[in-house]
């Protein structure tokens, strides 16, 4: 087993708890990880990306190599569009749908769904109002997450411990919210695919 994620976004919107969620879980799989710095600016608004490779072999770099990619998560559509050349042809791209326009020439939000829509294996949803349905816009990363589900390899449990783990210092309601985020956006995902 191996996979190849590449995660990106912009700051701010929760790129790095998805990879720890999903390293932390690895782990408990018992398989092998490496994650790549991250690139780029990490305040809110500038575009970050980050590698993520786990196997149940040793891994010997943390860089994925173009056109080997098996998953790339994005937080924001423009983003993930960024990395396609990383993705392989069986690969899949599971991003949101709402842009977050942050540069003066970002494209016609309208373009960049166009050029999503000519991938032959994608999920795009809309995070935003899944996560205001579960009850907070905060959980919008988790809910992405969820919609990974299918191509992770690793058992749903563990990814919900993973979640408990990451979440239990801020209370039992906010770790049953991202339960609720993280299972709603594997629904969408599977009713999708």
């Amino acid at each position: 087993m191996k996979k190849d994620i590449i995660l990106s976004g912009v700051g701010g919107q929760g790129i790095l708890s998805i990879a720890t969620v999903i390293g932390k879980a690895a782990l408990k799989e018992g398989l092998y990880m490496k994650q790549a710095e991250v690139h780029g600016m990490s305040q809110r608004g500038g575009d970050v990306q980050s590698n993520l490779r786990i196997s149940d072999q040793p891994i010997a770099s943390d860089l994925i190599p173009s056109g080997k990619c098996d998953l790339i998560i994005s937080l924001e559509p423009m983003e993930g569009l960024r990395y396609l050349p990383y993705l392989s042809e069986e690969g899949w791209l599971v991003t949101n749908e709402t842009p977050f326009i942050n540069i003066p020439n970002y494209p016609k939000p309208e373009s960049v769904a166009e050029e999503i829509g000519k991938l032959p294996h994608k999920i795009v949803l809309n995070v935003d109002t899944v996560a205001k349905e579960v009850g907070s816009s905060r959980v919008a990363n988790i809910v992405l997450l969820g919609a990974t589900i299918p191509f992770l390899g690793i058992a749903y449990e563990k990814i919900q411990d993973s979640v408990r783990e990451i979440f239990e210092r801020k209370g039992e309601a906010i770790v049953e919210m991202n339960l609720k985020a993280l299972a709603a956006g594997k629904e969408i995902a599977e009713r999708l695919m």
